[in-house]
């Protein structure tokens, strides 16, 4: 039987992997590095984060979004962005970074790999500091203040993985941003690579010149149109890829280029009233689809859980029996 470590290779290299890779299992997220996360604790609650983000979780939602009224915006004019934004600093005591490394240095490298988890990305990061629509307007209006705060961002980014390599040395790096909806990309793919593409070229460079073998890159969204793009940037596996995105036809057109993580989305099937039975039925649709190759069958969730409790863990044994019922 092969290592998990070993089976996903295979299954990305279009050899003979002997399972379906199972979600997440080939990543050990080392989650317990510092880093300032994009998101409230819990249901219920509201904090700011360093970088002047007040994050909301309304206790009748599933996840928490940043605050954009003009008591909480950080960011109001983009011409003056440098004034209104001050990034972190990257540096953390011994005493904090001592779980993240004690759990990287526990990990089996021949069965899994140490993971880093980078979160927000860097086009999430503007939408953050000034509301959505205000980012998508700043990328027509004023480009090239756009550009500026993009570079720093990208700047954070590289001094914050700098820091992370030098204490776990992950040879896989986990990276959410999402780039649209469920229909169609935020922005076009021509203004994608006016804007987005050259950073992540830089960032995802420095993550692979820095030891890390595996880039998986989180979008739970439409981004079929943006797939050219995440092979440019070095994207080795697509997690959070929606039905929408027509997987299969993805898998014809760019099967041993990069491999697609998803086809389950979360939307169908982690609800309060979830059943195995509607597990089972999409889960078995994704594999019978998508095939044994290029293709790693996972919620869309963009981690090792599940909103409701329980989906996740009955998605994972049922991957488990689809394997032994299709291999």
């Amino acid at each position: 039987m092969l290592t998990k470590r070993q089976n996903l290779m295979e299954t990305m290299k279009g050899g003979n992997p002997d399972r379906f890779v199972n979600q997440y299992e080939f990543m050990d997220i080392i989650l317990e590095a510092p880093m300032d996360l994009p998101l409230a604790p819990g249901p219920g609650t509201r904090i700011k984060n360093k970088w002047g983000i007040t994050f909301d979780w309304p206790a009748d939602q599933i996840g928490s979004f940043p605050m954009h009224d003009d008591e909480h915006k950080v960011l109001k004019d983009i011409t003056n962005w440098k004034e209104s934004v001050k990034a972190p600093s990257v540096f953390y005591t011994d005493e904090e970074w001592a779980a993240a490394e004690a759990h990287a240095k526990s990990v089996d490298r021949n069965d899994k790999f140490v993971t880093a988890f980078c979160a927000p990305g860097i086009f999430e990061m503007t939408h953050h500091l000034m509301s959505m629509e205000d980012a998508l307007m700043a990328l027509y209006e004023e480009p090239e203040a756009m550009k500026e705060l993009i570079d720093y961002v990208v700047e954070y980014e590289l001094a914050y993985a700098a820091e992370v390599v030098k204490h776990i040395h992950p040879d896989a790096l986990f990276h959410h941003d999402d780039w649209g909806s469920q229909r169609s990309s935020f922005i076009s793919p021509a203004m994608f690579d006016e804007f987005i593409l050259p950073a992540y070229k830089k960032v995802y460079g420095f993550w692979k010149a820095n030891g890390v073998e595996l880039i998986v890159h989180h979008s739970d969204s439409y981004a079929a149109n943006l797939v050219p793009e995440m092979l440019d940037m070095g994207i080795d596996i697509w997690q959070g890829v929606m039905t929408t995105n027509n997987v299969p036809e993805l898998i014809k057109q760019f099967g041993g280029k990069i491999t697609f993580m998803g086809d389950i989305d979360s939307g169908r099937v982690d609800f309060p009233g979830w059943t195995r039975e509607k597990i089972y039925e999409d889960t078995k649709k994704a594999c019978e689809e998508c095939g044994k190759l290029y293709f790693i069958p996972c919620l869309s969730q963009g981690l090792n859980i599940s909103s409701f409790p329980g989906v996740y863990e009955a998605t994972s044994e049922i991957i488990d029996q689809l394997s032994k019922e299709i291999f």
